[in-house]
């Protein structure tokens, strides 16, 4: 369990947790070849998450399977095969996920972030903010453009620090930044294996975000979205 009253320090993971991916960049990548977005992305969420615990090591590996899964998910009459869907995938990757651009496209803040960041929740409850991504380099960039920035002390990116979640080293290298104590951090993301796990062995504790309930673990505890975590931070203060 979570010792909610006695948590300092939140570490944020950025993509898909503060900020996610403009669909709308996709969906007219899609419409032109016949296809459309729907809430493809949250249900594709665990087995991507799998996929990641076993991954290849391959440069676009990651945003690759990503957008496989996300597109294995649409809602469609005729869904796509999966040999149309690898295809369609590598393309759009090559399209949308250039090296050092993934700002272009991780920039739409998701709805509740800046609510919970604002005084009225993890300000008030005198809770530290980091920020953690597996990003190529623009993860700070993003949450600038976004707004979002100057709420984090620190911002830990995988191609600026070396290492990727769920490697411990990423998650080691943000509390030595921030100066946070790893028994009184949680870290909060949305995939199991990169987060959840990332962060309980780096000796944090781990959160995951579900917003539509897609996920069926019995080993950690998950919420909806961060405004649901400030309540929950609330409550424990309170109580």
């Amino acid at each position: 369990m979570i010792p909610c009253a006695e948590i300092r320090t939140l570490s944020l993971d950025v993509g898909n947790t503060l900020i996610s991916i403009d669909f709308s960049l996709i969906s007219s990548e899609l419409q032109s070849r016949g296809l459309a977005l729907n809430r493809a992305e949250a249900a594709g969420r665990p087995e991507f998450s799998s996929r990641m615990g076993r991954r290849s090591g391959q440069p676009d590996y990651s945003f690759r399977s990503y957008i496989q899964e996300v597109l294995s998910h649409i809602d469609l009459a005729e869904s796509p095969g999966k040999e149309e869907i690898g295809s369609l995938a590598a393309d759009l990757t090559a399209t949308l996920q250039a090296d050092g651009q993934a700002n272009q496209i991780w920039r739409w803040v998701l709805p509740g972030v800046p609510e919970a960041l604002e005084l009225e929740s993890f300000r008030t409850l005198g809770i530290h903010l980091i920020a953690l991504s597996n990003s190529d380099g623009t993860a700070e960039l993003s949450l600038k453009e976004a707004g979002l920035r100057d709420y984090f002390s620190t911002v830990s990116d995988f191609a600026i620090v070396g290492y990727e979640k769920p490697d411990p080293r990423i998650f080691e290298h943000a509390l030595s930044e921030s100066g946070a104590r790893k028994e009184s951090t949680l870290h909060v993301g949305d995939l199991y294996h990169t987060d959840v796990e990332g962060a309980g062995n780096a000796g944090l504790h781990g959160l995951l975000l579900d917003p539509f309930g897609d996920w069926e673990l019995e080993d950690c505890e998950s919420l909806p979205d961060l405004s649901a975590l400030a309540a929950v931070l609330q409550e424990a203060r309170d109580g």
